[in-house]
């Protein structure tokens, strides 16, 4: 009987780190996602007034493109952050 609650006891030590684990985990997750969110914001907002007016120069025209696909890389970013978190509170409300 001794033995069973032993076993218990670790069991429910070892979900309670894992938890605490998936929790910083989510928080840093947390973090990053508002971090490409900023960092999309901020390029979306520099490739607008890059496409300000239509007579732009050559390097406009590349700072634009370099700008689309950097904004197509951190909204691929922040998906998958989204998704990952979401995996995370799945675990989470599992627990």
């Amino acid at each position: 009987m001794e033995d069973s609650f032993k076993l218990l006891e670790d069991r429910v030590h070892r979900a309670a780190q894992r938890l605490k684990e998936l929790s910083a985990e989510g928080q840093s997750l947390r973090g990053e996602l508002a971090q490409a969110r900023g960092r999309a914001e901020k390029a979306e907002r520099a490739l607008a007034e890059a496409e300000g007016p239509k007579g732009r120069d050559t390097e406009e025209a590349k700072r634009a493109e370099s700008l689309v696909a950097e904004v197509k890389t951190l909204r691929r970013e922040r998906e998958e952050i989204r998704e990952r978190i979401e995996k995370l509170i799945g675990l989470l409300e599992r627990v």
